[in-house]
């Protein structure tokens, strides 16, 4: 368990004013030449949006929570280059699979609250056996006005775990779902709390926009922690992948414990996407000694 010392929380990002003022102006540039109707149509589609399957073994895991499916969408970016009708496909995609839970791992916005708005149509049409689920990434922080996203994602079904778990029991076994704050933006991150749905021998699953908390959040009884922000590097190229936040690797193991780190869909600045494509993930319980041999970081 974390001890009471610790702290999750992590140190802002914070950009030099000209550093900002490029990208915005990329931004609008690429808006102007019909980036989001590019971006889309180059990296959301049925030729180029990725699925990814990730299996997630669980020691003694019973029965009755075999092949138990999550799917994971995240950094969204919504606004210049990104809105409404951007995830017809990935929508399309997730409830194909029949989830019993999707999750929404952060960045709806890129400046405004507002541009969350543009989302709700496409999310509400998100279907899952449990419900939908999420958590809020660093830029939903921008002007405080992160409430203003949780109400109205609300209005569409979709809950916002700050601090919070639900825990599922479905008589062969359960499952406790738990989410927290943004690391480097919330102005505080209170993980007992998250954990107080958690009960002995529960499969735990966590939610935290930012993979740099994840050895702090790995314990035994935790499946999988769930992260995205990094976007893959979404540029990855030398030089060019530094201008993000480090990626650490689609998947990593802490012991037990996997942590699945989506490249997410949307992008900043510019809509493009270098070897690292744009995804949704889906994830599947499974035995152990149902599987080959574990899979590595990439």
């Amino acid at each position: 368990m974390l001890a009471a010392q610790e702290s999750l929380q992590l140190e802002p990002r914070r950009h030099s004013g000209l550093r900002l003022w490029a990208f915005r102006a990329a931004e609008r540039a690429a808006s102007a030449l019909g980036g989001r109707a590019l971006y889309c149509r180059g990296f959301l589609g049925p030729r180029r949006l990725g699925l990814r399957r990730e299996n997630l073994p669980v020691a003694e895991l019973p029965r009755g929570l075999e092949n138990f499916c999550i799917v994971q969408l995240s950094d969204f970016h919504a606004g210049a280059l990104f809105g409404a009708g951007s995830l017809e496909f990935a929508v399309e995609l997730a409830n194909r699979e029949r989830p019993d839970l999707v999750v929404l791992t952060g960045d709806y916005i890129t400046h405004n609250w507002s541009e969350a708005l543009a989302l709700q149509g496409d999310l509400a049409r998100l279907r899952a056996r449990l419900g939908v689920f999420a958590v809020f990434g660093n830029h939903d922080y921008r002007g405080r006005s992160e409430n203003k996203i949780a109400t109205a994602f609300a209005a569409q079904g979709i809950r916002f775990l700050r601090d919070q778990g639900v825990r599922f029991d479905t008589g062969a076994g359960a499952v406790t779902l738990y989410g927290i704050e943004d690391l480097e933006e919330a102005r505080a991150v209170d993980l007992a709390a998250a954990r107080v749905a958690v009960q002995p021998g529960d499969v735990e699953l966590v939610l935290c926009h930012n993979p740099r908390g994840a050895p702090k959040l790995a314990r035994p009884g935790v499946a999988a922690i769930f992260c995205g922000h990094t976007h893959g590097s979404q540029m990855d190229l030398p030089w060019l992948r530094r201008l993000g936040p480090p990626h650490p690797g689609a998947r990593i193991h802490l012991g037990a414990t996997r942590v699945v780190v989506s490249r997410g869909l949307g992008v900043v600045g510019f809509p493009l996407r270098v070897g690292a494509p744009a995804e949704i993930v889906v994830a599947r319980l499974q035995r152990p000694e149902a599987l080959g041999s574990p899979c590595t970081a990439d």
